[in-house]
């Protein structure tokens, strides 16, 4: 192994959190409204920095990344191209006019989306979050079919509007906003490796016999919040197949899997399935708030053309920001061959982690590149995980409908030798919690 250079790796100079991240605690607690940010004797710490694949904390505490933030740093946090893109575009024009007065970094990046999209998925309806982008490809499958069912599956996370929540399939979320959540979904068990793909297939083919106004499919190819579901080989091929003869709408959310967290640029290209609908978001921006819904002409044009009122759009639709953010990005993706970037280690991220598999408290371990679950015996086990490995300088993220999973999702960029040291982190984390859980 490389030496590494100074600040590639994990420092802790205080305790975690520091003396500052508990003075920004008590503030937030204060100001912010309380569902939103748990805040605990021993987490959160609140982030100052980032760059690459770690993270600095108003304390001065460094961490490596193995959630490279909910998926978003695909090219490394704050990236020095993004943020030279960011910075050229502010002095020209920080916000258009979204439906009303165009501008040109937006009608690059709709071509650019053309060009990288798989298949014939040419139009695009670009949005700021996950869910927006969700909402967006369940208008089209209504306006494209004239039905307004979809059928959709336990354990996805489509974001927490109210229109994605129509589509959620974790309980949690939707429970407590029951009766504001339309009932215009049927939900299906998500096929996890043990499952055939015919009998996959014949659950929904049944769904769409007992469902006749559902219009469309919608599924993640690889479930993310849900613990890091992994279908079996050949689901997503046969379900493209299914769609097609059904007349039905395959949309396929790829805001996690996209743009190269998979070993290829996105997940479905993996059984060369081309949707009818792409919604991606997350690694699109570089950081920036921007999400996207990709589909064909077909399907795109059961919108009507303007008369001067738009019937879905937003004020910051298309900030230039954001655009020129994304378009920079997707040159690093490029460049840097994001997809060869996971290839080349995924076989050491996933050989690190099923070395867990011997311990008693881990009951699984399943991913593909770059996105990977631990799935532990119980949610408590997994959130002493991430707090343990917080104050010894790993970033973790908690999992699964019931929390018992810890997803590992690095920046593709981290080097081979952070790499190591983050799993070897993680690995003596999960052993000393169970030495003092008396496991």
């Amino acid at each position: 192994m490389t030496t590494p250079a100074t600040g590639e790796f994990e420092s802790i100079v205080t305790a975690v959190p520091g003396p500052y991240s508990r003075n920004l605690a008590a503030l937030l607690r204060t100001y912010e409204a309380p569902g939103v940010t748990y805040l605990g004797d021993d987490y959160p710490v609140f982030w100052a920095s980032a760059s690459g694949a770690t993270v600095t904390d108003v304390d001065g505490n460094r961490y490596l990344d193995l959630t490279s933030a909910f998926g978003v740093a695909a090219t490394g946090h704050t990236n020095p191209h993004v943020v030279e893109a960011i910075a050229a575009q502010a002095q020209r024009l920080m916000h258009g006019m979204g439906d009303v007065h165009p501008t040109e970094v937006r009608t690059k990046l709709l071509l650019r989306l053309s060009e990288l999209a798989p298949g014939d998925l040419t139009k695009t309806y670009l949005s700021t979050s996950g869910a927006e982008a969700i909402e967006f490809a369940l208008k089209t499958a209504l306006l494209a079919t004239g039905k307004p069912r979809t059928i959709a599956y336990h354990g996805a996370y489509h974001g927490l509007s109210l229109g994605a929540l129509e589509v959620a399939g974790i309980e949690k979320f939707r429970t407590p906003f029951a009766p504001l959540v339309a009932d215009r979904a049927t939900f299906l068990p998500y096929p996890d490796a043990t499952t055939s793909v015919e009998s996959a297939i014949r659950e929904v083919s049944e769904a769409l016999d007992r469902d006749p106004d559902a219009g469309a499919v919608l599924l993640e190819p690889i479930q993310g919040r849900g613990g890091v579901i992994v279908p079996p080989d050949g689901f997503l091929r046969a379900l493209r197949d299914l769609c097609y003869g059904r007349g039905v709408l395959l949309i396929l959310d790829e805001i996690y899997t996209g743009f190269g967290r998979t070993g290829t640029m996105f997940a479905c290209e993996r059984e060369r399935v081309v949707p009818d609908l792409l919604c991606v978001g997350k690694a699109l921006g570089g950081g920036t708030p921007l999400s996207a819904t990709i589909g064909s002409a077909a399907v795109m044009n059961a919108w009507p053309k303007s008369t001067g009122e738009a019937l879905h759009t937003s004020t910051f639709l298309g900030n230039p920001l954001a655009c020129a953010a994304a378009l920079a990005n997707l040159d690093e993706i490029a460049r840097l061959d994001v997809p060869a970037l996971v290839r080349a280690q995924e076989g050491a991220l996933g050989d690190g982690l099923r070395r867990l598999r011997t311990l008693a408290n881990v009951s699984d371990v399943r991913g593909r590149g770059f996105l990977w679950a631990v799935e532990f015996d119980s949610a408590e086990f997994a959130n002493r995980v991430v707090v343990r490995g917080l104050a010894a300088g790993i970033i973790l993220l908690q999992s699964g409908p019931t929390g018992t999973s810890i997803t590992i999702a690095p920046p593709p960029v981290i080097g081979a030798n952070q790499l190591h040291r983050a799993l070897e982190i993680f690995e003596r984390t999960v052993r000393e919690t169970a030495a003092s859980a008396g496991i």
